[in-house]
């Protein structure tokens, strides 16, 4: 590999790479049909694995290069665009890492499933935002866009692994009335991480929201309770 590595080699590696059997299988399972929140996508049926081996090669290209694999109707060249920005940030000093976020706030359009915001938010947005103001945050859960709306929860992963709470609970709250599965399976996913840390602040939340909560959102939060405590919750009984 030479010192500076460019796109085409990336593009060229991840082609032969390619499974046609599994992107098939792949196909439906980011839902690419007619109609579906995935409609269009192309898949080169590389597994994670070796796409994130790959993506390791080339962490060092340049964000323009960046950019236009991010830009790629591909589904493993934006997910490896992405796998390359996480490593960059890791990796870099404050000044890089604030222009790695704003790379990252200005090409949302292209962060458009489900696997390539949970793989990208937290290690970003979410890390960058221990420190800062969060307001993004807000303005990103209010956003048309699901995917911009699923960063916005998913990074508070991050504040949950250092104890902090707050903008998780916060943000479910103002997302409970989303419409869509995959944001009900999101939230969900953070509410019972929530719980892990602070189980009491866990049911207190969802016995004060339980006529809100969408039912899907409601057993991702609680699979981690004994399952008589789940039945009697689902039944909406919160006594201990």
């Amino acid at each position: 590999m030479k010192l500076n590595p460019s796109r085409t080699q990336l593009e060229r590696e991840m082609r032969s790479a390619a499974d046609p059997v599994r992107a098939a299988f792949l196909a439906g399972y980011f839902k690419t049909g007619k109609g579906e929140y995935g409609e269009g996508d192309k898949l080169l049926g590389i597994t994670v694995p070796i796409r994130r081996k790959i993506s390791r090669r080339f962490r060092t290209l340049p964000l323009p290069e960046v950019q236009i694999v991010l830009k790629s109707a591909i589904h493993e060249h934006r997910a490896a665009a992405l796998d390359i920005l996480v490593l960059q940030y890791r990796q870099g000093d404050a000044k890089q890492r604030d222009a790695i976020v704003k790379f990252y706030l200005a090409n949302t359009r292209y962060i458009n499933n489900w696997d390539l915001v949970d793989a990208s938010c937290r290690a970003i947005l979410g890390e960058y935002l221990k420190t800062p103001s969060r307001a993004i945050l807000d303005k990103l859960a209010r956003s048309k866009n699901i995917w911009e709306r699923r960063i916005a929860i998913i990074s508070t992963m991050s504040f949950i692994s250092a104890g902090d709470l707050d903008d998780a609970f916060r943000l479910s709250e103002a997302l409970l009335n989303d419409k869509h599965d995959l944001m009900h399976k999101a939230v969900g996913w953070v509410l019972r991480e929530a719980g892990r840390v602070d189980r009491q602040r866990l049911l207190l939340f969802l016995e004060e929201n339980y006529a809100r909560v969408p039912r899907t959102t409601l057993r991702y939060a609680i699979e981690h309770l004994p399952l008589e405590q789940r039945k009697k919750i689902l039944a909406g009984d919160f006594e201990p």
